[in-house]
């Protein structure tokens, strides 16, 4: 938790400190995705607007506890539901307070930034929190089937594959694990959940991600996600004290139950025997 809220501070810092560098590329090859990008601005969830939900897909809502969004109680205005139940993370449900890995898409609309390398066969994506890495497929290989995946089994970041459609890295992934949320404020998915992602890099310094969510088992319909933008942080952003490269954004189980029991479960009004 304080590494995380640390790494916020430093991110921020380093993005403003240097957008007016990035701006200043012209020339850029839209179909190369290579370096590093930083969420800028805007909504730091799915976003959009939520489809109607089935009765199962309410009840895994009501069943998320999360510690972001307004308070639990507060008068909607509007909002969905889902962005108005946020409680103390001590009395939370949240995965990631346990330092499970948030999954995708979750990790795609946090605010620190990730890298996209480019090998022989397939795209990675190394995101600073949580130091995990994403493998996107673009060798031809059609994602596994509802057979398949009965065999392999779920994964926390699922089964990627990519491929160019003109200048657009089109990405689709399924077998994704039911017990991450799609973003922060605890919105649910099933196991059966199918993802599109169309990366766009509009300019030298900028990237756009539209997400389209199809989980038949929890929405209506598809969720079309709000458009999230990326900035390419320059590599002289990401020295600190003379050392270049991420933070270790990794959420340690031994550092985490520690702080935990000293300042988290206090503050939510559970104490320690």
């Amino acid at each position: 938790m304080r590494t995380r809220i640390t790494s916020l501070i430093i991110v921020s810092v380093f993005v403003l400190a240097f957008s007016s560098v990035a701006s200043a590329q012209t020339s850029f090859n839209g179909r190369d995705l290579t370096g590093v990008w930083n969420r800028t601005g805007g909504n730091y969830d799915v976003g959009g607007e939520v489809p109607p939900m089935t009765p199962e897909g309410e009840k895994r809502l009501l069943a998320n506890r999360p510690s972001y969004g307004r308070a639990l109680g507060s008068p909607l205005n509007g909002e969905h539901i889902g962005r108005v139940r946020a409680v103390p993370p001590a009395i939370g449900n949240d995965i990631v307070g346990n330092c499970n890995p948030s999954g995708i898409p979750r990790l795609l609309w946090y605010v620190e930034p990730f890298e996209f390398i480019t090998a022989h066969a397939k795209v990675a994506q190394f995101f600073s929190w949580e130091r995990a890495l994403r493998e996107i497929w673009t060798d031809g290989r059609q994602l596994p089937n509802a057979s398949a995946l009965e065999s392999l089994g779920p994964r926390w970041y699922g089964y990627s594959a990519g491929k160019w459609e003109g200048d657009t890295f089109v990405v689709e992934t399924v077998g994704l694990d039911a017990r991450t949320w799609l973003d922060h404020l605890g919105y649910p998915h099933s196991d059966k959940v199918h993802m599109e992602e169309r990366y766009r890099r509009v300019k030298a310094d900028t990237l756009e991600l539209d997400v389209t969510i199809t989980d038949a088992e929890i929405y209506a319909k598809p969720w079309v996600a709000g458009k999230h933008t990326y900035t390419l942080v320059p590599k002289e952003a990401l020295t600190f004290a003379g050392w270049g490269g991420f933070l270790e954004g990794i959420c340690s189980p031994a550092d985490e139950q520690d702080f935990n029991s000293r300042v988290r479960n206090p503050a939510g009004g559970l104490n320690e025997k």
